[in-house]
């Protein structure tokens, strides 16, 4: 399963008037990042840049006067994009500026059946919120204290760790990836190779020295026919 976390920045907040001027996104393929990402700035054709907008992402119209207009990257953002899931925070903004986008260039429109809105699973989960990027990301114990201004590529990010989270997917996978291969003989014909991904930090022994030498006690007492002579069972 493909799908790509995104995000924008735009000179204002009217998708009618105002320009995306970034987009940003990470690719995940079964819910784990795969290194690939996709970033541009984007010339605003002489839109400037509010005020308001300019504080919270820092991207000036001077920085932009030598990128591409939003034709010029068409091809690579749709290529990127294409037959994946779009995954976005408050997604309804993201996505409707970028379909604004599209219908200025002639191109047909993301359809919302393609768009997850990480805001409304959050809403669901965390109902009491807040449920910004930011406070996400320390309730999930998230570092972004690099993130002094938004940018939609470290936006997309984090928001690819924050959305793992939220669907349980880390848990649910329980460390396994399962990779399919042909095996040469026949269509279709596939092997399912488990990995287990190894512990960062190893689990703490749940058992005491204590509890340890007591249960020795007991096998002793127990004589040679124990069953734990024959089994023994070390619990981590």
């Amino acid at each position: 399963m493909r799908e790509i976390i995104f995000d924008t920045e735009t000179t204002g907040l009217d998708r009618l008037e105002d320009r995306v001027i970034e987009i940003g996104g990470v690719e995940l393929i079964n819910r784990f990042p795969t290194g690939r990402t996709f970033h541009v700035f984007i010339n605003p054709e002489g839109k400037a840049v509010h005020a308001d907008a300019l504080a919270i992402h820092g991207i000036s119209n001077d920085q932009l006067a030598d990128k591409l207009l939003f034709a010029g990257i068409l091809h690579d953002f749709l290529d990127f994009i294409d037959g994946a899931k779009l995954i976005a925070h408050n997604a309804m903004f993201d996505i409707g500026f970028i379909n604004a986008e599209l219908n200025r260039v002639g191109h047909p429109p993301i359809h919302s059946d393609r768009v997850v809105d990480t805001l409304a699973l959050a809403r669901r989960k965390h109902p009491m919120g807040p449920n910004s990027l930011d406070a996400l990301c320390r309730r999930y114990g998230i570092d972004n204290s690099h993130r002094t201004m938004h940018g939609a590529l470290l936006d997309s990010q984090l928001l690819a760790e924050v959305y793992i989270e939220l669907i349980g997917g880390r848990q649910a996978a329980l460390g396994l990836t399962i990779a399919e291969q042909t095996d040469g003989h026949q269509a279709g014909d596939q092997t399912r190779v488990i990995m287990i991904a190894p512990r960062p930090v190893p689990l703490q022994p749940r058992l005491t020295e204590a509890e340890r030498s007591a249960h020795a006690r007991l096998v002793e007492n127990i004589g040679e026919k124990a069953i734990w002579n024959e089994r023994i069972v070390v619990l981590q």
